[in-house]
């Protein structure tokens, strides 16, 4: 299935959390907190202003970035957890 993101959202691959942390200490599923980390996939064209001028996103492919806890919406694809967020939700970009 291909997907490309309309305007101004990103299509993200959410980085999974390691199942030991520091001392050994296991974590259980339940247990984990959403990823705030992750991969863009793909990305839109860029955001549509009001006089219907085009701004590109400042993201690209392939960058690493920390987004918002609850930024936007979970869906699977081939067996593989994705996000669809908008580039706003995006706080930082990793490397």
């Amino acid at each position: 299935m291909d997907v490309k993101p309309l305007y101004d959202r990103l299509l993200v691959k959410p980085v999974k959390e390691q199942e030991v942390k520091k001392g050994g200490i296991i974590i259980p599923d339940t247990a984990k907190e959403r990823p705030q980390e992750g991969k863009i996939v793909e990305v839109g064209e860029g955001k549509v202003t009001d006089d219907g001028k085009l701004i590109p996103l400042k993201v690209k492919k392939g960058q690493k970035i920390l987004f918002s806890k609850y930024a936007g919406t979970e869906f699977e694809m081939d067996n593989e957890q994705y996000l669809i967020m908008r580039e706003s939700d995006v706080l930082a970009i990793i490397g």
